[in-house]
């Protein structure tokens, strides 16, 4: 390690199944690394993986000073893995990325030009997105737009889990922002400071698939709206001013067939309402519902993560 540069950025990498990628990625981003103005540290985060990545990343600490290892002691999800690197690092400048090189290396020379200029938060925002295809990039965007027009906080629109943040930062979120439901890059740019953006071009995997599955990122998209906007607990009010609303215009046609035919065919109305009524509660139900289990998840207290081992760290190995 280079004892003269002036400070240190931690990188933290999160890994779940990454076997394949984890050589491919550290071949290519140490010396990318290796050329920055400050000293760096390589925390992977070990989420639980299934297949070799923990022994992978055991070899990669033995050999590498600069690595270190966090065991997770069974999938926690990519969220808790980014806050484990937040909370195990000691760098003044914190970057966090993914270990499929989706993210460059190359962006944290960048970074540490915005930290040198007085920038606190970074946040990353993807121009293309070469893996994800079309329909991915179009339901991307769609949501940002929409999460922005139903909540308070404004978010970058396709913003990523790349982003970076200086120590003091950082230790908002350590000390904060310890919801066990969590949306960390909409946390990120909600805590204020002096933040700017980057723009990058995300690439191809080097390896493997995506993690997430449409029903995990539906699950992720609904925990995310819940956790910034409270607008959909309102939809019983406006949904009760509508159906008042349609019981008026029902009204007023059950006494113009009255008045014209004088025996009015009320059957099929009444049940098109109910159903229509009988829909709308249940879905503000479920939505009441939604919230409330995540109270629940809040109030169980339960560790976000749980660390089975680690590795590289001095004072920490265990």
């Amino acid at each position: 390690m280079n004892g003269q540069k002036p400070k240190t950025i931690s990188i933290v990498i999160s890994v779940y199944n990454e076997e394949k990628a984890l050589h491919e990625f550290y071949r290519e981003a140490t010396p990318v690394f290796e050329a920055l103005p400050w000293n760096y540290e390589l925390i992977f985060v070990n989420d639980g993986s299934a297949d070799a990545s923990g022994q992978i990343l055991a070899e990669l600490a033995a050999a590498d000073p600069r690595v270190r290892v966090i065991n997770f002691s069974r999938n926690f999800g990519h969220e808790a893995a980014m806050l484990a690197g937040l909370d195990h690092s000691i760098g003044e400048g914190i970057v966090c990325m993914d270990a499929d090189l989706q993210h460059p290396p190359e962006c944290v020379a960048q970074i540490i030009e915005k930290f040198e200029e007085g920038y606190e938060v970074i946040n990353m925002v993807r121009t293309k997105n070469k893996s994800a295809g079309f329909i991915k990039n179009l339901t991307s965007s769609a949501f940002y737009k929409f999460l922005n027009k139903i909540s308070d906080v404004k978010l970058e629109n396709n913003a990523s889990d790349f982003f970076a943040l200086t120590a003091n930062a950082a230790q908002v979120l350590k000390t904060n922002y310890r919801e066990k439901v969590r949306f960390l890059r909409g946390y990120v740019q909600n805590i204020g400071f002096n933040r700017t953006t980057i723009e990058y071009e995300a690439r191809a995997r080097v390896a493997g698939e995506s993690k997430y599955s449409i029903r995990k990122l539906f699950k992720f998209s609904i925990n995310t709206i819940l956790c910034f906007s409270d607008l959909p607990l309102k939809l019983g009010i406006y949904s009760g001013i509508i159906v008042g609303f349609l019981g008026l215009l029902v009204m007023l046609e059950t006494i113009y067939e009255w008045a014209v035919k004088g025996t009015p065919n009320g059957y099929a109305t009444i049940v098109v309402l109910l159903c229509f009524m009988f829909a709308m509660l249940f879905v503000i139900v479920g939505i009441i519902g939604e919230y409330i289990a995540i109270l629940f998840t809040e109030l169980k207290d339960r560790p976000i993560y749980i660390v089975h081992d680690t590795k590289g760290f001095p004072e920490k190995e265990s």
